[in-house]
């Protein structure tokens, strides 16, 4: 099966593409864009120095096109919170589950969220039926078997049909806003275990990770017991990891678990060698001193301080910058 990404284009001749360089060079130097698009082209010249096989070639050239048409899919949605979802696609509809899946997915739509989902069978089914195909995203996988898209969003713009695992993963916590565990294979712990890394490890933007299983399931109690008593006791994570998730049986416990956590935090970004944390509301200048006495010491230099709302449009000027 073919997707919009994968059907073969017509190159431009030389001289588009050499119209489209002198463009670019000429570009002002304090553009930034067109300094990134500088330094790719130039890092696609290094390749073809480099002599590498057709292989390696060929997996760069698919890379950054499944990155290029993935962006462009999320683009004109960046303005929507998304949860990323996963779980088994050999749910069946009859599993207590399937049933939370397509519960939760409704009612974290009525938050003002979008579903991304592997877009294929079982809990990815159950999520964008409950979300309904206009706030559902499918982030689909090449495989031989399992994977085709569901009924709900086959042939919609908004499904990507990815060949690698790692781009797809990308897009999967690039895009998320908050991120859903449901019972699942190899897959789901893939997904699960580098989402929990990322945020470990500081390499993601905060977001709230919640487990859920239903009502008289065990499977992430299992799980859990499997983390406290050989991972843990081993000292292989430390106590507080335990706290970068939540497992329930509850949808009003994990839509409340992701509407707490974004009560007031609004985004996260680096602004120059500065990182910004914005607030939906403000907060007291004797909270910001407890805040730099409890977690002054992750800093290599400077302190926590409140600063005016960045003039970008993207929050309304009451919002205050920590």
């Amino acid at each position: 099966m073919k997707n919009s990404q994968t059907r073969s284009r017509p190159l431009p001749s030389n001289e588009e593409l050499l119209s489209q360089i002198r463009i670019l060079l000429d570009s002002p130097e304090d553009d930034l864009q067109a300094a990134i698009m500088k330094e790719l082209l130039a890092g696609t010249l290094r390749l073809h120095d480099s002599h590498l096989d057709i292989l390696d070639l060929k997996i760069v050239n698919r890379a950054v096109k499944e990155l290029r048409h993935a962006f462009r899919v999320f683009h004109n949605y960046r303005d929507r919170r998304k949860i990323s979802i996963f779980g088994s696609a050999r749910t069946s509809s009859d599993d207590p589950n399937y049933q939370l899946a397509f519960q939760f997915s409704r009612r974290i739509v009525e938050e003002g969220f979008m579903v991304i989902t592997g877009g294929a069978d079982g809990i990815m089914r159950a999520c964008q039926e409950g979300a309904g195909r206009e706030n559902s995203f499918g982030v689909n996988i090449m495989l031989p078997f399992e994977q085709g898209p569901n009924a709900t969003i086959a042939d919609d713009p908004k499904l990507v049909t990815f060949k690698y695992f790692f781009t797809r993963k990308l897009i999967f916590q690039k895009e998320a806003n908050a991120i859903a565990l449901f019972p699942g294979g190899f897959g789901t712990h893939d997904e699960g275990f580098e989402i929990l890394t990322l945020a470990q490890t500081g390499k993601s933007d905060p977001q709230p990770i919640v487990c859920l299983q239903a009502p008289g399931c065990d499977y992430w109690d299992d799980w859990y017991s499997f983390v406290t008593r050989q991972l843990l006791a081993r000292q292989l994570i430390n106590p507080e990891d335990l706290s970068l998730f939540s497992i329930t049986t509850s949808v009003d416990d994990a839509i409340d678990e992701i509407r707490r956590f974004y009560r007031r935090f609004h985004s996260i970004r680096y602004v120059g060698r500065l990182l910004a944390m914005r607030l939906k509301t403000p907060i007291s200048l004797e909270q910001v001193a407890g805040l730099h006495e409890t977690f002054g010491d992750l800093l290599s230099e400077g302190t926590f301080e409140l600063r005016g709302p960045l003039d970008d449009g993207s929050l309304p000027h009451t919002a205050p910058i920590l």
